[in-house]
């Protein structure tokens, strides 16, 4: 399948190298899109300087820091209009290991009806080392929310490490995707399940970034929460009030 990872990087210079070389060494022939808010570390520059290196391999330079689910959107969109298959999405701290994607891209050519694979810690298979008690406890509560109050089929609707069909994407309207962080991946899964696409889950490792400061907080958590709740409420309460 033709092939586009989308990499959104803010200040990841530190990281920024590595991740590319174990992306193309996964995926010979894929194309990777770096989506980037300005870094003002210089994130984007190394990236340019490895384009004749590990080509195919193109930056987007975007001028402030606008968050993750625009910088997910404005890389699909560009993957629909150039005809690629397949979307995949990972985050650049080298958190997602490389060396999965072959395992989430596989589904897609192999079903077609198939619409995101979603890369899970929470399957059989799949793992958080080092992580605390406290905060793994967090995370799957937070995702078992999500899957009773949206009927999702989906233990880690949270997992930002995902390949979509294109052509599923192209039939959803980017443009009411709004939610950032959690939320976005979140929304993703429930908006390609309910158009009746499968969602599947193949395990992988999350690794916290050893390099770098992360970009979540914990309004990006409540924001996450307080969709789902929304999101519950308008497509079963309210819709079946009209």
């Amino acid at each position: 399948m033709r092939t586009l990872v989308v990499l959104p990087t803010f200040d990841e210079a530190q990281n920024i190298d590595e991740v590319l070389r174990r992306v193309r060494a996964a995926l010979p022939d894929a194309t990777i899109l770096i989506v980037d808010d300005g870094s003002p570390d210089g994130t984007a520059d190394i990236a340019e300087a490895l384009s004749d290196e590990l080509g195919p391999l193109e930056v987007l330079r975007r001028k402030k820091k606008s968050g993750l689910g625009s910088a997910y959107r404005e890389g699909f969109r560009i993957g629909i209009d150039r005809g690629f298959e397949a979307l995949v999405e990972m985050d650049s701290d080298l958190s997602h290991d490389p060396a999965a994607l072959p395992s989430l891209l596989a589904p897609l050519e192999e079903e077609a009806d198939i619409g995101l694979v979603v890369g899970s810690r929470y399957i059989p298979g799949g793992s958080i080392p080092n992580w605390s008690l406290h905060r793994r406890l967090l995370s799957e509560w937070g995702n078992r929310y999500a899957s009773i109050m949206l009927r999702l089929k989906v233990r880690d609707s949270t997992s930002g490490f995902r390949a979509y069909r294109a052509d599923a994407v192209a039939k959803i309207d980017l443009e009411h995707i709004r939610a950032d962080g959690y939320g976005f991946q979140i929304e993703m899964a429930y908006v390609i399940a309910r158009s009746g696409w499968r969602v599947v889950e193949r395990p992988i490792a999350f690794i916290d970034r050893v390099r770098g400061t992360s970009k979540m907080s914990s309004h990006i958590v409540v924001e996450a929460l307080w969709l789902v709740t929304w999101w519950s409420l308008r497509d079963r309460v309210l819709k079946r009030r009209r």
